[in-house]
Formats: structure tokens, sequence, C-alpha cells
């Protein structure tokens, strides 16, 4: 496949020299659902398995960082936000995480021919959501608090790091309507049980600093941060919906 032309194209030649692999043509995307210059896209798919294994280690740090950022290895492992939770309330409570897991995934079952469209949408889904809803609530409802300057601002590139990979998706994923249907499905439920309908001892979205401690890792979910919160929640699960649809529709006007 030829590159583009300018700094962008030599970038991607450098790339290429190491990393071969064959990468999707552009289907030629309209800017509002492929905003991505397409030497970065091919940047990013010849970089798949780095860029999976990355994920993967940042579920990892999640977890932990979600376990209460446990140092060693004394009992109990087990702390924070995950502590405070029956273990069936896990899958519901480290989001971000959870769409790193799904992107990594789905860069290596793309890698290794595996068609696994439902899987893809997950990762397009989480990575929209997650990646545009924790640099929100960082910058605007939660503040820095008392996280180190270093971390604050890890959590709101890494997670708007995320957001940009779920552009790269539409190159090997045909969002079909079954597989947008388990994304949305899946995601209209983590809102549901977040902020609207506790269940497992719920709710379960990501504590929030602006929000008062009331009790043992109890926070006061009456306050407008709450609100805040939840709105651009269900605000983005609507955006992943519109543009995975939409990018369907433009895929199917270029075939």
């Amino acid at each position: 496949m030829a590159t583009e032309e300018g700094v962008g194209g030599r970038i991607e030649a450098i790339v290429a020299r190491r990393f071969d692999g064959p990468v999707p043509e552009d289907p030629g995307l309209p800017w509002y659902v492929a905003p991505l210059p397409t030497w970065l896209e091919n940047v990013a798919l010849r970089l798949a398995w780095p860029i999976a294994v990355i994920n993967l280690l940042g579920t990892l740090f999640g977890f932990w960082y979600y376990a209460g950022r446990p140092l060693d290895l004394a009992p109990p492992l087990v702390e924070g936000q995950l502590g405070a939770a029956p273990p069936l309330a896990y899958p519901l409570i480290p989001d971000s995480p959870v769409a790193t897991l799904f992107i990594g995934l789905s860069f290596a079952a793309w890698r290794l021919d595996w068609d696994v469209q439902w899987l893809h949408a997950l990762a397009f889904f989480g990575c929209i959501k997650l990646g545009l809803w924790t640099p929100y609530v960082q910058l605007v409802v939660n503040g820095v608090g008392n996280l180190p300057l270093w971390l604050y601002w890890f959590l709101i590139l890494s997670h708007l790091a995320m957001a940009v990979e779920a552009f790269v998706i539409h190159r090997y994923a045909a969002f079909s309507i079954p597989a947008v249907a388990v994304a949305t499905g899946w995601y209209l439920f983590n809102d549901v049980v977040d902020y609207f309908v506790p269940v497992l001892d719920g709710p379960h979205h990501t504590f929030l600093r602006a929000e008062p401690l009331v009790g043992a890792y109890q926070f006061d979910h009456t306050v407008p941060a709450h609100d805040l919160a939840a709105a651009w929640a269900v605000v983005l699960t609507v955006l992943a919906v519109f543009l995975a649809l939409a990018t369907r529709v433009e895929r199917l006007r270029t075939t």
C-alpha cells in the first residue's frame, strides 16, 4: 500500500519498514465518522499488536486502581471501590479498564483474522464513551482533589487516547446491526445500574471526588456532580450509537 506524502507519510513509511503487515484499504468515509488522517490510521493498524498489549496493560492498571492501588501482596488484595462491592458487580464498576480490554482484544482479533463484530462494536463504544467521559469528569466535575498531579493528567490524556483509538476501528469493523445492538445494550445497562436503578449494592459508577462521603465508600448521589456525570454518560452512549450506525451507512454507500 502506498503511503501519503508529507510528514505523516514519512512516519508511516518508517513504521511500515518494521511492521509491514497488510492493512485494510481506506474506505474514504466522511470526516465526521473518520476524523483521523489516513496515515495515522495506517500507523495504528500496523502497530496493532503493541497497541493491544498497551491497552491490556492499561486494563491491569485500571483494576489495580479500582482495587485501592495496593502496593504489596498482604491481604486484603482487593480494597477500594472493588473491595466495597460484591464480586458479581466487578464487571460493572471499572468501566475504563473494561473498555481497554475490549479495544485490546479487538485489535488482537483483527490481526488474528477472527470475525467478532460484537467485540469490535463494544471496543468502539467503550473508547468513545470512556475516552470522553473521564476527561470531562476530571476537568469539569472532580478537579485535581487529592490526586497526584501526574496521575490526574495521566488519566485525562490516556483516556483521550482511547477516544482516538475508536476512530481506527472502522477500517476493519462492519458495525453490523446485531453487533451495534450488543454494544448498545451493554452500555445502556451500565448507564442504568450506574446512575438510575441500583443493583448488587450499587450504584456502580466511578466514585466522584465531587460527591460528599456519607459512609464507608458511600457517597451522596443527590448533588449536582452526580447528575452532570450521569447526563454526560447518557449523551455519550447516544453519540456512540449514532457514530456506529452512521459509519455503517457511509461504508455501505462507498461499496
